[in-house]
């Protein structure tokens, strides 16, 4: 059976025993002085838990403002057999939905804590590209259904009315709108994804701001918004709270925490082939508030890796003022990761992520992590409360060379008395280490466990499906999946 155990391994000591230790070893200990008394203060107060919004509230609450659009709309709609009253209602409904749509859009990429840590960045990014298809096509519909009520109405044939509804500066920008989120579906569909490079790809993304701000000028402009002093300013106010939790997330923010923090880059090392770990030293990183088994998104500002946020999991908790992360070369940038040197400034911008120990809701705990998706999980590996047995990591690898951190794996799994398994061999052999029953054979009451997973997209659906299989309820698998 391609498994170990930790129990047949004698391990060396880990060249990361613990961020403190590699600290004492890389800096000169400071000179012997007398320490005055400190004066008594009042006890510290411990901050609250950070607000999470769940993903069922997120559900509940754009279900919610998507049915207080359609009662706007119904409110004063006009109902009629005659087809254009009929064209132009379909059209106005679509238009509603649309713009509410493209602020939802909006709203899930606004990095906000509380949704980014409830619902997790992987899950709001696939919330977002299926909503931006929903949105494309509500667009398309009020286009179409506006030329054929207009047409209608005036008896002309489409492209006539299409000439003279572009002659209105309020329409024109409208169009020039739907085209600009036209170009970034297109750019997004997975045909072209693939053939576009990430910075293209993202430029591209920054035209939806533009779109979004043509589409609301051409929603004031209309009956339906502009007819109501109330729904004048209840869409007005959504939009602008939108916009500031867009500014001061994406960019207030990561300018503040750069100022504050001031990370460098002290070492980068090599942990196998193509995977480095890289340790960054910075002040005041208790602030940054990361839990073990998030993520930030890193900015090295180096000639040819500042353009680009690179995200990334920390490989170990936060200690003190170091923080690390593990990298595997898998692309361009990446590749750049491993030619860092110490004294590179880095803007952190996060956490991110909802892979925490807050997802917890049973004693026993299972880890199962693929590739360089141990990273996330070994810091939680470390830092899960749990008794003896409590805990077990499989690790998945095509081979025992293809193993990162290692030693530090087995150094814990020693520590703390958990099971740790290597689950060794190439995909698609004939024994797969992740079917139901081997699962089940490697962690006996695995339907009674909580299961942490993250690996490359492919294995994490695998091992999704298999854990369902072997009775593990679907509220209890909490899986991250990565594309670095």
């Amino acid at each position: 059976m391609p498994g170990v155990s930790t129990e047949a391994v004698e391990p060396e000591l880990p060249r990361y025993p613990a961020l403190s230790a590699y600290r004492r070893q890389t800096e000169e200990p400071p000179p012997a002085r007398p320490v005055p008394p400190r004066p008594r203060r009042a006890p510290r107060i411990r901050p609250a838990a950070p607000v999470r919004v769940t993903p069922a509230a997120l559900r509940s609450g754009i279900a919610t403002g998507a049915a207080a659009v359609s009662l706007l709309w119904a409110a004063q709609a006009a109902f009629s057999t005659r087809l254009d009253v009929l064209f132009a209602s379909g059209a106005h409904l679509t238009g509603l939905l649309a713009g509410y749509g493209i602020l939802v859009m909006l709203l899930l990429m606004a990095r906000v804590p509380a949704v980014e840590h409830g619902v997790g960045a992987d899950r709001l990014a696939r919330h977002h590209a299926r909503g931006g298809r929903h949105v494309l096509t509500l667009c398309a519909a009020h286009v179409v259904l506006a030329l054929l009520g207009y047409a209608a109405h005036t008896g002309t044939d489409l492209v006539t009315t299409a000439a003279e509804l572009l002659g209105y500066p309020g329409l024109a920008a409208a169009a020039a709108g739907a085209l600009l989120f036209g170009t970034v579906g297109v750019s997004s569909a997975r045909a072209v994804r693939r053939r576009v490079g990430h910075a293209t790809w993202r430029g591209l993304h920054l035209l939806t701001y533009l779109g979004a701000a043509l589409a609301f000028a051409h929603q004031l402009a209309g009956p339906d918004i502009a007819s109501n002093p109330l729904s004048l300013g209840l869409w007005s106010l959504l939009h602008a709270t939108v916009g500031v939790l867009l500014v001061w997330y994406r960019l207030v923010v990561p300018v503040r925490q750069a100022l504050r923090h001031a990370l460098r880059v002290v070492d980068v090392r090599v942990e196998g082939p193509g995977v480095v770990s890289v340790l960054m030293r910075g002040r005041d990183l208790g602030l940054l508030r990361a839990e073990p088994g998030q993520f930030f998104r890193w900015r090295f500002l180096t000639r040819r890796l500042w353009g680009t946020a690179l995200p990334f999991s920390l490989s170990a908790p936060v200690d003190g003022d170091h923080v690390r992360i593990t990298v595997r070369a898998v692309g361009r940038h990446t590749r750049r990761v491993r030619r860092l040197r110490p004294g590179v400034r880095v803007v952190a911008t996060g956490p991110f992520g909802a892979l925490t120990a807050h997802r917890r809701t049973r004693r026993k705990v299972l880890l199962l992590a693929g590739g360089v998706g141990i990273t996330p999980l070994r810091a939680l590996f470390e830092t899960l409360p749990g008794a003896p047995g409590d805990l077990t990591l499989l690790y998945r690898a095509s081979n025992a060379e293809r193993l990162i951190l290692r030693e530090e794996l087995e150094a814990i799994a020693r520590t703390r008395h958990a099971a740790l398994h290597y689950l060794l061999g190439p995909s698609g052999a004939a024994f797969d280490p992740l079917a139901p029953q081997a699962l089940r054979d490697l962690v006996p009451g695995l339907a009674d466990h909580d299961v942490y997973v993250c690996g490359p997209p492919g294995m994490t659906a695998a091992a999704t499906t298999a854990l369902a299989r072997a009775g593990v309820p679907a509220d209890r698998v909490h899986a991250e999946s990565f594309t670095y």
